[in-house]
């Protein structure tokens, strides 16, 4: 079989530990060939491609990024996009693919995989919010950058008296925001699921200043206010329809200040959180995600994403994958209001 493989959306460290999964395991044990698609869904709507193979993964299990490029083109938004990548396919010789992607590019995947394209899916996001899978790779490393920002963070708000707003990813999930403002001793952490009181949060910067300690205070990008809106970086839109949110840390540094008359600053960790190598956990769980979507390839086993269930690699349809978001639920919020103040 030849087969192609691409990777969609945002960059996520692991990307490249399950292509070299696919590629090793693919060419070593099936004896299959590969093609890369280059840019996501942009790759097989444009021929787009590159060498994929032994030689070209070689090296690249620590590397952050995916060597294939990424984009958020969506063949579904082009005009005849899907008889297009047909088209590409047949002339390439290709006979699958395996996508590598969150949920607008397993929803993709699952719409081609209805239109008669064969396709597995393997799911990526650092948002850890997709449905059908205990974890996604990127997830642990994002969380492990942000809580070493808040642990960095604790001793020059201690020594400026401030108060330190640090923003987060978390669009409509607030995994990272959990888990870093956990593991970081957060004094408060607001997530998109839980609209916040602000004033039950200036309550806490102040009971904080109380003790001789500076706040901490983590917040997804998308958490609101009660009776407030989403906070825009601007009015743009991607191609699946989403638009950049962004500043809900530099309001919140300016609310505290204004209450409370104490210095406060906001630090947007960003991109940096997605960024750069991946920790030993996420290339573990990337590889082994790899592994399994080669097999379910080599079985014909199409439509299907493979997930983490426990311990074990699982294969689920892709419908069931994209069905929802997988959001914090109020248990896992009131463990961490324990320590909030």
């Amino acid at each position: 079989m030849r087969i192609g493989v691409l990777t969609g959306g945002g960059d996520c460290p692991g990307l490249n530990a399950v292509i070299r999964g696919v590629v090793r395991k693919g060419v070593g044990v099936y004896g299959h060939e590969f093609v890369g698609f280059r840019d996501g869904w942009k790759g097989p709507l444009e021929s787009f491609t590159k060498p994929l193979g032994i030689d070209q993964v070689r090296g690249i299990l620590p590397r952050g990024g995916t060597i294939l490029g990424s984009s958020r083109t969506n063949p579904y938004k082009v005009e005849g996009g899907v008889e297009t990548i047909r088209k590409n396919l047949a002339e390439l010789g290709v006979d699958a693919l395996i996508a590598i992607g969150g949920e607008d590019t397993l929803g993709v995947a699952k719409k081609l995989t209805d239109d008669g394209i064969p396709v597995v899916g393997v799911p990526k996001t650092i948002d850890n919010d997709l449905g059908a899978t205990d974890y996604t790779f990127g997830f642990d490393t994002a969380v492990t950058v942000a809580m070493e920002a808040i642990d960095r963070l604790h001793t020059t708000a201690e020594s400026h008296h401030r108060a330190l707003v640090v923003e987060v990813m978390g669009r409509h999930a607030g995994w990272i925001a959990l888990h870093a403002g956990l593991a970081g001793g957060a004094n408060v952490i607001l997530v998109p699921e839980q609209p916040f009181d602000l004033q039950k949060v200036i309550s806490h910067v102040e009971s904080r200043f109380a003790t001789q300690y500076s706040p901490i205070i983590v917040v997804a990008e998308g958490a609101l206010p009660k009776d407030g809106g989403e906070t825009l970086l601007t009015g743009e839109t991607d191609a699946f329809g989403h638009v950049r949110l962004g500043g809900i840390g530099q309001w919140l540094a300016s609310q505290i200040e204004q209450a409370t008359g104490k210095e406060s600053r906001a630090v947007v960790l960003g991109h940096v959180q997605r960024g750069g190598t991946p920790t030993a956990y996420d290339r573990v769980l990337a590889t082994r995600f790899g592994l399994q979507a080669i097999d379910a390839v080599h079985e014909k086993d199409w439509g299907k994403m493979v997930a983490l269930r426990g311990t074990d690699i699982i294969r689920v349809p892709l419908e069931e994958a994209t069905r929802e978001l997988k959001t914090v639920p109020p248990g896992r919020y009131a463990e961490a209001e324990v320590f909030f103040g």
